[in-house]
């Protein structure tokens, strides 16, 4: 019988916990948001290639805040960049996701990233670890925050 209730306690415990953490995420489990926030990233950098401006102006936050090496940009700046030939993405692959969740409303996802990239005809950084800072605002996920930095081959 005491075996029955210290199994019974440990369900209801690891429920209680998936209970609190949908309620924090919205009522989405954890694994639907990491889903949900690595395909906004994902058509982000296809986006990206395809110099889609206008997909990166419902997708970046009003306050959105980019740190590239030539310092900090906004969002303006960002769709202004990639809607213009400067860059030529030849290639890219995006792959080992981490979602960390913060509130219902913040969540940061993590992942790396390899690009055959050229800016100004110069290669860009690759591959790197990427940050993406995501935001819900009047139901959207948007796009807060965006850093990289340099891969260790």
């Amino acid at each position: 019988m005491k075996r029955f209730v210290a199994i019974a306690l440990v369900v209801f415990a690891v429920g209680a916990g998936q209970q609190a953490f949908a309620e924090q995420a919205g009522g989405e489990s954890q694994s639907a948001l990491k889903e949900t926030l690595e395909g906004l990233e994902r058509q982000s950098w296809e986006a990206w290639k395809s110099r889609d401006g206008k997909f990166f102006s419902g997708f970046l936050s009003d306050d959105h805040v980019e740190v590239q090496p030539q310092g900090i940009v906004n969002k303006a700046a960002v769709v202004a960049g990639v809607a213009s030939p400067i860059c030529v993405v030849k290639s890219y692959t995006v792959d080992n996701f981490t979602l960390t969740v913060f509130d219902a409303n913040t969540a940061l996802l993590t992942y790396h990233a390899a690009q055959d990239t050229a800016c100004n005809g110069k290669p860009v950084p690759s591959p790197v670890w990427a940050t993406s800072l995501y935001v819900r605002r009047g139901g959207r996920w948007l796009n807060a925050l965006y850093q990289h930095s340099p891969a260790a081959r």
